[in-house]
């Protein structure tokens, strides 16, 4: 057999180098070794194994792991017909592992999986793990991640501290991964000139919304395109100044139709954006109930995808793009792992969590 790519653990089980289990493998066991029974490498794995089968608490991960005890021994993960107990679970969560280790071993992992092609598109989004909420508290633990949505990977990830908020640590959140032939999108609180700058001179590009905290550049981007919107509800045409795309989809019940315009007009007025080459503005139509009701919202933006580079419609699948975080990364979390339920609140055991379930959203 050839071993060139591959380990053996302490049970004599043989695993790929670069997997998932070689990764975790990686991670400093800080227990004695008097009484040690599970190995950090194995605790890790039926963590992750029970999280994908619906346990987002110690005793539920223990309970599942101790029903399968059989199938471990038999396919020669250990070597004990005992289990971990819910109490070794929450030890390792609460004190034993490095957060920082552990989310530096999942980024090399995951960075490794990144298929790197022409164009790729990061969201940059937040999110707080409500169970770690202290009662009588607004905050509890609150992640900063950088997702993949076309390849469901999770590059990066911080957590924000409580005295800090995501626009801090963002800037620290982008170090943490190669910026060259990226997409950068993130939603208005991330609209930064020094964001722009540093994604920009990393090799990357930026599409960001404006809301009131870039008031200046929102009112000039919403002035502009007034004029082209009231022109054509009187029926007239667009100025050539102004490029235009319009896309409608149908499903779950509901009728979507997504209008975006796009301009070069205000790369001088609005020059103190770093490398600024188009502004847009997307109108986000939705009927329900038979076209018996409809929401209507509409957004502004700025991005450094010059126009020969991105034509209105690429624009705006780069921004619905954007939401497959929510849909992707989100939602997996939130209800298919459930982690909003945990109440590991000791130490870095929530933080902790969250990386289990990151390992859980694609770890193939």
């Amino acid at each position: 057999m050839n071993y060139t790519n591959q380990g053996i653990n302490e049970y004599g089980m043989v695993y790929d180098l670069g997997s998932l289990y070689d990764h975790l493998s990686q991670i400093e066991d800080t227990r004695s070794k008097l009484g040690k029974q599970y190995s950090l490498t194995m605790i890790l794995i039926w963590m992750v194994l029970a999280k994908l089968g619906g346990q987002d608490k110690p005793s539920g991960i223990a309970e599942w792991v101790a029903h399968r005890k059989e199938l471990w021994m038999e396919y020669q993960l250990t070597d004990k017909l005992k289990t971990p107990s819910h109490m070794t679970y929450r030890r390792i969560m609460q004190h034993i592992i490095s957060v920082e280790e552990f989310e530096e071993v999942l980024e090399i992992f995951h960075q490794e999986r990144l298929k790197k092609g022409q164009e790729v598109v990061f969201s940059m989004d937040g999110k707080t793990v409500r169970g770690t909420i202290p009662h009588g508290e607004r905050r509890g633990t609150h992640i900063l991640a950088i997702y993949v949505p076309q390849q469901g990977l999770v590059l990066a990830q911080v957590k924000v501290d409580l005295k800090e908020n995501e626009i801090s640590a963002a800037p620290q959140l982008l170090k943490q991964v190669s910026l060259e032939g990226t997409i950068v999108i993130a939603d208005a609180m991330h609209t930064q000139k020094a964001l722009a700058k540093q994604v920009v001179e990393g090799g990357g590009h930026y599409v960001l919304t404006t809301k009131d905290n870039q008031s200046h550049a929102r009112w000039a981007i919403e002035k502009l395109f007034v004029q082209a919107v009231c022109n054509m509800q009187k029926g007239a045409s667009l100025s050539k100044d102004i490029q235009m795309a319009v896309k409608t989809e149908k499903g779950h019940g509901r009728i979507e139709k997504r209008t975006i315009m796009t301009s070069t007009m205000l790369n001088d007025y609005l020059k103190e954006w770093p490398h600024l080459a188009q502004v847009f503005r997307v109108e986000h139509i939705t009927w329900y109930d038979q076209m018996s009701r409809y929401t209507r919202e509409v957004r502004y933006g700025i991005t450094s995808l010059p126009p020969e580079n991105a034509s209105p419609e690429k624009i705006l699948w780069l921004i619905k793009s954007y939401w497959g975080i929510e849909s992707g990364l989100h939602y997996r979390r939130d209800v298919t792992l459930q982690e909003d339920r945990t109440r590991l609140t000791v130490g870095d055991s929530g933080q902790n969590m969250d990386n289990v379930s990151n390992c859980g959203v694609k770890s193939n």
